[in-house]
């Protein structure tokens, strides 16, 4: 499987990571891949945009938060049978609006690192959950 398919490539997914009071921002996936999983609001990079303006615009789709967006502080990889992400998660602060699930997140939520794992999560976060827990 590896490498069999020249014209396909491997696509670049952001993701926002938001701790206020101990909480982390998180959103139920609403659509597939991993629908019904959690994870940070993030998805996909459109040709043409920076990391940052596409951390800051799917954070406002998928939460109707405002944000900035700060340093790089993990990246990853997922990769399935129909499917392969190159992940960079950021470093983000709210800086306004309200939180809303919206686009595809069927909730979203700030969750207590504590409890982060006793959600269904992304296999991809549980490297960003320990990461954090170690801080």
């Amino acid at each position: 499987m590896t490498g069999d398919d020249p014209t396909r490539f491997p696509r670049v997914g952001v993701g926002a990571v938001i701790v206020r009071d101990g909480a982390l921002l998180m959103v139920e996936r609403g659509r597939p891949p991993r629908a019904g999983e959690w994870a940070v609001p993030g998805g996909k990079v459109r040709w043409g945009e920076r990391l940052e303006e596409a951390v800051v615009r799917e954070v406002h789709e998928e939460t109707g938060l405002v944000v900035e967006v700060g340093e790089l502080i993990w990246s990853g990889q997922t990769i399935g049978p129909d499917w392969h992400f190159i992940l960079m998660d950021f470093e983000a602060v709210v800086v306004g609006g309200t939180l809303t699930p919206g686009d595809d997140a069927a909730d979203a939520a700030w969750v207590g690192l504590n409890e982060v794992s006793d959600l269904p999560v992304t296999s991809s976060m549980h490297e960003l959950i320990d990461l954090l827990r170690r801080r």
